[in-house]
């Protein structure tokens, strides 16, 4: 019944016809979960125009805060590590980096690094949103590279090396959770 309008809206915003209808099924989706919300029926166009509007929104906010980069275009910024530097690591050092961390990041760290426990996981045991799981982890990792960070000339007496700026030097690895 909606679907034609909402697509061409959404192929509108989006000008492509994949995201068009992603964008759309989320919308129905949505409809699906929260619709029962909607108190006036006669609303209902206007709801769904409205709910995929922000959708659409919040997906460029997040694809303008975490862009996608083909590899190659970026492999010049990545960090040289090689096997001797993680060798190196002196998880105890790591540990007592992360003790220092400031605890508003530091919890969510240890669960995502120690616990192994996703993003959501981590906002449901802290009571907060999935973004700001995501937030804090990206910030106790920069706290923790400052941290660690050492010269060269000092990393080999104190067996520390700054973490990757991937996330991939972590305590378990894996960023993504």
């Amino acid at each position: 019944m909606h679907y034609a309008g909402l697509f061409r809206f959404a192929l509108g915003l989006c000008q492509d016809e994949t995201e068009a209808a992603d964008l759309t099924q989320q919308t129905f989706y949505l409809w699906a979960t929260k619709g029962h919300q909607l108190r006036d029926r006669s609303k209902l166009r206007s709801w769904l125009l409205t709910t995929l509007h922000r959708e659409f929104l919040g997906a460029k906010r997040h694809e303008n805060r975490f862009p996608h980069y083909a590899v190659e275009s970026v492999e010049h910024e990545l960090p040289n590590v090689v096997p001797a530097m993680v060798d190196a690591m002196d998880s105890q050092a790591v540990m007592q980096a992360l003790l220092q961390v400031d605890e508003l990041h530091r919890a969510p760290l240890m669960l995502f690094y120690t616990e192994d426990m996703s993003y959501k996981e981590i906002a449901e045991t802290l009571g907060i949103a999935t973004g700001t799981v995501m937030s804090r982890i990206s910030r106790g990792k920069d706290q923790l590279r400052r941290l660690l960070a050492v010269d060269r000339g000092d990393a080999a007496s104190h067996k520390v090396v700054p973490i990757p700026a991937d996330g991939t030097g972590g305590v378990h690895g894996n960023p993504t959770g």
